[in-house]
């Protein structure tokens, strides 16, 4: 199904910046000497472009339907999305492959599958998670989040924030899980600062990974509906050199103070998705307060930026951010959960006109590039599909 983009040729907007409390948060581990090493090499590459004369998402203007998320056993919402970097095992280079919130009954934080869809539409199952079969403990069972990521050996890491009937009230700290390329569960990673991960994103180099996990719990269930402040982001980081799985070598808590809440429609509200950028910046999506937050230094970071973090851009285009990725000229691109548009912002703050999906309020989730980095995947929960927008 082809729609067409919103055509919007509003000017870029601004910067603006909003008081934030500010909290403290202690780190449990120090960071691996080998994770430093981790930017390096990507700290070579030309800077990102700072510039706003001229717009990534401004140069796609079709919107094509590519198939469904929904796996035999009918496990519904899709949440995290990410593009198979290259050919493993059951992986697939070019396919995306995404994370299901719900199960068939459409109860939230109880879906349990990870499927892989083809550009072309095919779809097949890469994982279904058995709770009772963890190897390790993984707090309230699974409901898999947006917190989805590949390593470069073919692992998969995905987070999971779980409810017993679908209720936020109910829901437990969760884990991050992770499988090998066959799509077999091999560990839990649970405990410590690791508290409803919500979304995640990674870098890699010299046999080491850095995972950089944002939590939504801390808080959030003895709070209700009423907003607290303790979001974080956990950089967790691995050893994930080849011929063995990936293992924790340390965890550090490096940004707290995040607004969150439960929500009877969204099941919890707070920081999402993140995207690290060339010159180690940290950008995160701040759904709460429509915002996009940065914290500096976020692989060599030894002591956490509170606040929830630098405002880079706060309202304007940005309606409840939750997605986040980086465009090929650097820009931050996220997705609003509150009314289906991708937004375009530059490190500077400034807005591009947005690209209207169609999903429409409560639509979009995660979102991911193509391997050509010429279109956006995004998913939409409204109607459990995958999108392509260029």
């Amino acid at each position: 199904m082809l729609k067409r983009a919103q055509d919007d040729t509003t000017l870029p907007v601004g910067v603006r910046r909003i008081p934030r409390s500010r909290r403290k948060s202690r780190s449990r581990m120090p960071l691996l000497g080998g994770l430093t090493a981790v930017l390096a090499c990507v700290m070579l590459l030309p800077a990102s472009a700072l510039a706003f004369n001229f717009s990534f998402v401004g140069s796609l203007h079709t919107v094509t339907e590519i198939g469904s998320t929904v796996p035999a056993n009918g496990d519904k919402n899709p949440y995290g999305i990410v593009t198979v970097p290259r050919s493993v095992g059951s992986l697939v280079r070019g396919d995306l492959l995404i994370s299901n919130f719900n199960d068939e009954e459409n109860l939230q934080g109880t879906g349990t599958t990870l499927v892989q869809v083809s550009p072309g539409g095919s779809q097949s199952l890469f994982a279904q998670i058995n709770p009772a079969t963890l190897r390790r403990p993984c707090p309230g069972g699974v409901g898999l989040t947006t917190a989805l990521e590949v390593l470069p050996d073919g692992y998969v890491v995905v987070g999971s924030l779980p409810s017993a009937n679908g209720e936020a009230a109910n829901a437990q700290a969760g884990c991050l899980i992770v499988l090998d390329p066959a799509g077999h569960v091999v560990q839990t990673i649970s405990g410590g600062p690791i508290n409803g991960p919500w979304d995640m994103t990674a870098v890699s180099g010299f046999g080491n990974t850095a995972l950089f996990v944002t939590n939504v719990l801390n808080g959030t269930v003895a709070g209700g509906e009423t907003t607290t402040y303790g979001g974080t982001v956990v950089r967790i980081g691995l050893n994930t050199g080849w011929g063995h799985p990936p293992f924790v070598t340390s965890e550090r808590v490096i940004a707290t103070g995040f607004p969150e809440t439960t929500n009877p429609e969204a099941f919890v509200l707070g920081p999402t998705g993140d995207a690290l950028s060339a010159s180690d910046t940290l950008y995160v999506a701040d759904t709460l307060d429509s915002r996009i937050s940065a914290i500096p230094f976020a692989v060599f970071r030894q002591s956490p930026i509170g606040g929830g973090g630098i405002t880079v851009s706060t309202g304007g285009h940005l309606n409840s951010p939750l997605g986040m990725t980086l465009a090929p000229n650097g820009d931050i691109l996220t997705a609003n959960g509150g009314d289906g548009n991708i937004v375009e912002t530059t490190p500077f703050g400034f807005q591009f006109p947005p690209a209207n999906t169609g999903a429409e309020a409560g639509g979009l989730f995660g979102l991911t590039l193509d391997t050509q980095h010429r279109g956006i995947y995004f998913v939409d929960d409204a109607n459990n599909s995958l999108g392509l927008l260029h």
